[in-house]
Protein backbone atom coordinates (compact mmCIF):
# COMPACT_ATOMS: atom_id res chain seq x y z
CA UNK A 1 0.00 0.00 0.00
CA UNK A 2 1.34 3.51 -0.74
CA UNK A 3 1.34 6.19 1.84
CA UNK A 4 -0.71 9.08 3.42
CA UNK A 5 2.22 11.31 2.01
CA UNK A 6 3.61 11.91 -1.22
CA UNK A 7 7.27 12.19 -0.05
CA UNK A 8 11.15 12.43 -1.48
CA UNK A 9 12.81 9.77 -0.50
CA UNK A 10 9.36 7.81 0.38
CA UNK A 11 10.74 3.79 1.46
CA UNK A 12 7.90 2.12 0.22
CA UNK A 13 10.17 1.10 -2.65
CA UNK A 14 13.04 -0.17 -1.19
CA UNK A 15 11.12 -1.46 1.75
CA UNK A 16 11.67 -5.18 0.77
CA UNK A 17 15.45 -4.55 0.86
CA UNK A 18 15.37 -2.86 3.85
CA UNK A 19 13.35 -4.59 6.42
CA UNK A 20 15.20 -7.94 6.24
CA UNK A 21 18.02 -5.65 7.99
CA UNK A 22 15.73 -4.09 10.89
CA UNK A 23 15.88 -6.34 13.84
CA UNK A 24 13.20 -7.36 16.30
CA UNK A 25 12.16 -4.80 19.67
CA UNK A 26 9.56 -3.69 21.70
CA UNK A 27 9.91 -0.65 19.93
CA UNK A 28 10.70 0.98 17.03
CA UNK A 29 12.03 5.01 17.31
CA UNK A 30 12.42 7.22 13.96
CA UNK A 31 13.41 10.20 14.83
CA UNK A 32 12.83 11.26 11.37
CA UNK A 33 9.06 10.46 10.40
CA UNK A 34 9.07 11.55 6.68
CA UNK A 35 5.78 9.16 4.81
CA UNK A 36 5.86 6.54 7.79
CA UNK A 37 6.16 4.18 4.77
CA UNK A 38 8.76 2.09 7.53
CA UNK A 39 5.87 1.99 10.30
CA UNK A 40 3.39 1.14 7.94
CA UNK A 41 5.51 -1.95 6.54
CA UNK A 42 6.82 -3.10 9.78
CA UNK A 43 5.00 -5.02 12.79
CA UNK A 44 6.40 -4.01 16.06
CA UNK A 45 4.28 -3.59 19.22
CA UNK A 46 4.90 0.30 19.40
CA UNK A 47 6.60 3.10 17.86
CA UNK A 48 8.35 6.54 18.72
CA UNK A 49 8.02 8.72 15.63
CA UNK A 50 9.31 12.05 15.48
CA UNK A 51 10.08 14.97 13.12
CA UNK A 52 10.87 18.39 13.46
CA UNK A 53 8.59 19.37 11.10
CA UNK A 54 5.26 20.60 13.30
CA UNK A 55 3.01 20.27 10.09
CA UNK A 56 3.98 16.27 9.04
CA UNK A 57 3.34 15.50 12.91
CA UNK A 58 0.10 17.46 13.65
CA UNK A 59 -1.11 15.73 10.21
CA UNK A 60 -0.08 12.05 11.59
CA UNK A 61 -1.80 13.23 14.81
CA UNK A 62 -4.89 14.12 13.33
CA UNK A 63 -5.38 11.24 11.30
CA UNK A 64 -5.02 9.18 14.70
CA UNK A 65 -7.36 11.04 16.75
CA UNK A 66 -9.67 12.11 14.04
CA UNK A 67 -10.29 9.80 11.58
CA UNK A 68 -13.54 9.82 10.24
CA UNK A 69 -14.04 13.52 10.48
CA UNK A 70 -10.83 14.08 8.75
CA UNK A 71 -11.39 11.92 5.83
CA UNK A 72 -15.03 13.41 5.57
CA UNK A 73 -13.89 17.00 4.94
CA UNK A 74 -10.52 16.16 3.33
CA UNK A 75 -12.76 14.36 0.61
CA UNK A 76 -14.94 17.54 0.39
CA UNK A 77 -11.73 19.84 0.09
CA UNK A 78 -10.32 17.90 -2.81
CA UNK A 79 -13.70 18.20 -4.87
CA UNK A 80 -13.72 21.79 -4.37
CA UNK A 81 -10.84 23.50 -4.44
CA UNK A 82 -8.83 21.36 -7.77
CA UNK A 83 -7.93 24.64 -9.79
CA UNK A 84 -4.86 27.00 -9.46
CA UNK A 85 -6.59 29.93 -8.17
CA UNK A 86 -8.10 27.64 -5.48
CA UNK A 87 -4.47 25.86 -4.60
CA UNK A 88 -2.71 29.08 -4.36
CA UNK A 89 -5.68 30.69 -1.80
CA UNK A 90 -5.34 27.38 -0.10
CA UNK A 91 -1.76 28.10 0.47
CA UNK A 92 -2.06 31.56 1.82
CA UNK A 93 -4.44 30.29 4.35
CA UNK A 94 -2.06 27.98 5.40
CA UNK A 95 0.86 30.52 5.53
CA UNK A 96 -1.22 32.64 7.37
CA UNK A 97 -1.90 29.96 10.40
CA UNK A 98 -5.69 30.37 9.86
CA UNK A 99 -7.45 27.29 11.46
CA UNK A 100 -6.84 24.77 14.03
CA UNK A 101 -5.29 21.91 14.20
CA UNK A 102 -7.67 19.46 12.02
CA UNK A 103 -8.00 22.39 9.58
CA UNK A 104 -3.84 22.87 8.88
CA UNK A 105 -4.13 18.85 8.35
CA UNK A 106 -6.23 18.76 6.01
CA UNK A 107 -4.77 22.04 3.98
CA UNK A 108 -1.37 20.06 4.73
CA UNK A 109 -2.57 16.57 2.96
CA UNK A 110 -4.09 19.13 0.23
CA UNK A 111 -0.64 20.72 -0.26
CA UNK A 112 0.89 17.46 -1.14
CA UNK A 113 -1.26 16.11 -3.24
CA UNK A 114 -2.34 19.06 -5.54
CA UNK A 115 1.54 20.44 -5.32
CA UNK A 116 4.10 20.00 -7.82
CA UNK A 117 6.07 16.67 -7.23
CA UNK A 118 4.50 16.13 -3.96
CA UNK A 119 7.47 18.11 -2.72
CA UNK A 120 7.36 19.21 0.74
CA UNK A 121 9.19 22.73 0.73
CA UNK A 122 9.39 25.66 3.32
CA UNK A 123 11.13 29.58 2.60
CA UNK A 124 13.61 30.76 5.15
CA UNK A 125 10.20 33.08 6.66
CA UNK A 126 8.58 29.69 7.28
CA UNK A 127 6.25 29.70 4.49
CA UNK A 128 5.25 26.28 2.23
CA UNK A 129 5.99 27.81 -1.63
CA UNK A 130 5.81 24.64 -3.55
CA UNK A 131 3.81 25.76 -6.73
CA UNK A 132 0.63 24.65 -7.95
CA UNK A 133 1.10 21.20 -9.69
CA UNK A 134 -1.49 21.11 -12.46
CA UNK A 135 -2.50 17.40 -11.66
CA UNK A 136 -6.43 16.72 -13.31
CA UNK A 137 -7.66 14.14 -10.50
CA UNK A 138 -5.40 14.46 -7.29
CA UNK A 139 -5.62 11.20 -5.66
CA UNK A 140 -7.19 11.61 -2.55
CA UNK A 141 -6.10 8.78 -0.22
CA UNK A 142 -9.03 7.20 2.08
CA UNK A 143 -7.54 3.90 2.16
CA UNK A 144 -4.07 4.84 2.88
CA UNK A 145 -5.59 6.96 5.96
CA UNK A 146 -7.89 4.85 7.38
CA UNK A 147 -4.71 1.97 7.83
CA UNK A 148 -2.63 4.69 8.87
CA UNK A 149 -5.08 5.83 11.66
CA UNK A 150 -5.34 1.67 12.55
CA UNK A 151 -1.57 1.57 12.65
CA UNK A 152 -1.56 4.09 14.78
CA UNK A 153 -2.47 3.76 17.79
CA UNK A 154 0.18 1.75 18.21
CA UNK A 155 2.29 4.79 17.73
CA UNK A 156 3.68 7.95 19.86
CA UNK A 157 3.80 11.10 17.50
CA UNK A 158 6.24 13.68 18.76
CA UNK A 159 7.29 17.22 17.26
CA UNK A 160 10.56 17.33 18.10
CA UNK A 161 14.82 17.03 16.67
CA UNK A 162 16.99 14.16 16.29
CA UNK A 163 18.56 14.84 18.85
CA UNK A 164 16.09 15.30 21.15
CA UNK A 165 14.66 12.17 19.70
CA UNK A 166 17.47 9.67 20.60
CA UNK A 167 17.66 10.88 24.14
CA UNK A 168 14.52 9.43 25.17
CA UNK A 169 15.59 5.68 24.10
CA UNK A 170 14.52 3.31 26.16
CA UNK A 171 16.42 -0.11 26.93
CA UNK A 172 15.32 -2.74 23.77
CA UNK A 173 14.44 0.20 21.78
CA UNK A 174 15.41 -0.08 17.55
CA UNK A 175 16.21 2.73 15.99
CA UNK A 176 15.99 3.65 11.99
CA UNK A 177 17.10 6.89 11.03
CA UNK A 178 15.92 8.51 7.35
CA UNK A 179 17.59 11.54 7.38
CA UNK A 180 17.88 13.54 4.12
CA UNK A 181 20.41 12.47 2.63
CA UNK A 182 24.14 13.63 2.23
CA UNK A 183 23.94 15.92 -1.52
CA UNK A 184 20.69 16.20 -1.84
CA UNK A 185 17.52 18.34 -1.29
CA UNK A 186 17.27 19.42 2.52
CA UNK A 187 14.74 21.94 2.98
CA UNK A 188 12.07 20.52 4.08
CA UNK A 189 11.85 22.73 7.23
CA UNK A 190 13.35 25.88 7.60
CA UNK A 191 16.24 24.73 9.57
CA UNK A 192 17.51 22.12 6.95
CA UNK A 193 20.23 19.82 7.39
CA UNK A 194 23.53 20.63 6.48
CA UNK A 195 27.05 18.46 6.69
CA UNK A 196 27.45 19.61 10.28
CA UNK A 197 23.85 17.92 11.40
CA UNK A 198 25.18 14.35 9.48
CA UNK A 199 28.47 14.60 11.90
CA UNK A 200 26.38 15.17 14.53
CA UNK A 201 23.75 12.70 13.48
CA UNK A 202 26.74 9.76 13.16
CA UNK A 203 28.01 10.92 16.32
CA UNK A 204 25.10 10.30 18.08
CA UNK A 205 24.46 6.87 16.36
CA UNK A 206 27.45 5.65 17.26
CA UNK A 207 27.09 6.40 21.10
CA UNK A 208 23.50 4.62 21.27
CA UNK A 209 24.95 1.74 19.10
CA UNK A 210 27.85 1.35 21.63
CA UNK A 211 24.97 1.99 24.61
CA UNK A 212 23.71 -1.35 22.88
CA UNK A 213 20.70 -0.28 20.66
CA UNK A 214 20.46 -1.34 17.45
CA UNK A 215 20.39 1.45 15.16
CA UNK A 216 19.49 1.50 10.86
CA UNK A 217 20.12 4.23 9.07
CA UNK A 218 19.62 5.27 5.17
CA UNK A 219 21.22 7.34 3.37
CA UNK A 220 23.23 8.41 0.27
CA UNK A 221 26.20 6.27 -0.85
CA UNK A 222 29.15 8.81 -0.25
CA UNK A 223 32.37 9.04 0.83
CA UNK A 224 30.82 10.86 3.79
CA UNK A 225 28.42 8.68 4.21
CA UNK A 226 30.95 5.97 4.20
CA UNK A 227 33.45 7.31 7.06
CA UNK A 228 30.54 8.16 9.08
CA UNK A 229 29.53 5.00 9.49
CA UNK A 230 32.35 3.01 9.05
CA UNK A 231 32.32 1.15 12.08
CA UNK A 232 28.99 0.06 11.01
CA UNK A 233 28.14 -2.97 8.28
CA UNK A 234 26.69 -1.05 5.29
CA UNK A 235 24.82 -2.54 2.19
CA UNK A 236 24.57 -0.57 -0.99
CA UNK A 237 21.31 -0.96 -2.99
CA UNK A 238 20.03 0.74 -6.04
CA UNK A 239 16.75 3.46 -5.33
CA UNK A 240 14.93 4.82 -7.71
CA UNK A 241 14.71 8.98 -7.60
CA UNK A 242 12.21 10.80 -9.12
CA UNK A 243 12.56 13.99 -7.07
CA UNK A 244 15.31 16.63 -8.29
CA UNK A 245 16.35 14.57 -11.44
CA UNK A 246 16.94 16.50 -14.87
CA UNK A 247 15.49 14.96 -18.06
CA UNK A 248 17.68 12.68 -19.85
CA UNK A 249 19.61 12.10 -16.35
CA UNK A 250 19.57 8.06 -14.37
CA UNK A 251 16.85 8.38 -12.28
CA UNK A 252 18.10 5.79 -10.01
CA UNK A 253 20.96 6.04 -7.32
CA UNK A 254 23.15 4.50 -4.58
CA UNK A 255 22.20 4.75 -1.19
CA UNK A 256 23.78 2.60 2.29
CA UNK A 257 21.71 1.00 4.45
CA UNK A 258 24.81 1.10 7.69
CA UNK A 259 23.38 -1.57 10.10
CA UNK A 260 25.67 -1.52 13.70
CA UNK A 261 27.27 -4.34 14.71
CA UNK A 262 26.00 -5.81 17.77
CA UNK A 263 27.80 -5.64 20.82
CA UNK A 264 28.85 -7.78 23.26
CA UNK A 265 29.21 -7.39 26.90
CA UNK A 266 30.98 -9.83 28.98
CA UNK A 267 30.29 -12.84 27.00
CA UNK A 268 26.75 -11.98 26.53
CA UNK A 269 25.17 -11.38 22.96
CA UNK A 270 22.71 -8.67 23.89
CA UNK A 271 20.95 -9.04 20.09
CA UNK A 272 20.02 -12.55 21.49
CA UNK A 273 18.95 -11.27 24.84
CA UNK A 274 17.09 -8.21 23.09
CA UNK A 275 15.42 -10.91 20.87
CA UNK A 276 14.08 -13.32 23.65
CA UNK A 277 13.20 -9.97 25.35
CA UNK A 278 10.80 -9.13 22.04
CA UNK A 279 9.45 -12.85 21.70
CA UNK A 280 8.37 -12.64 25.73
CA UNK A 281 6.85 -9.18 25.39
CA UNK A 282 5.42 -9.98 21.62
CA UNK A 283 2.90 -12.97 23.70
CA UNK A 284 -0.47 -12.39 24.66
Amino acid sequence: MSTVMKWAGNKTAVMPKLIKHLPKGPRLVEPFAGSCAVMMATDYPHYLVADINPDLINLYQVIKNNVEYFIKEGRYLFEARNDSEAYYKTRQEFNLRHGGAIERALYFLYLNRHGYRGLCRYNLSGHFNVPYGNYKNPYFPENEIRAFAEKAQRATFICASYDETLALLQAGDVVYCDPPYDGTFAGYHTAGFTEDDQYHLASILERRSSEGHRVVVSNSDTALTRSLYRTFNYHRITAKRSMGVAAGESKSAQEIIAVSKDPVFFGVDYAAAADFSFFHMAQP
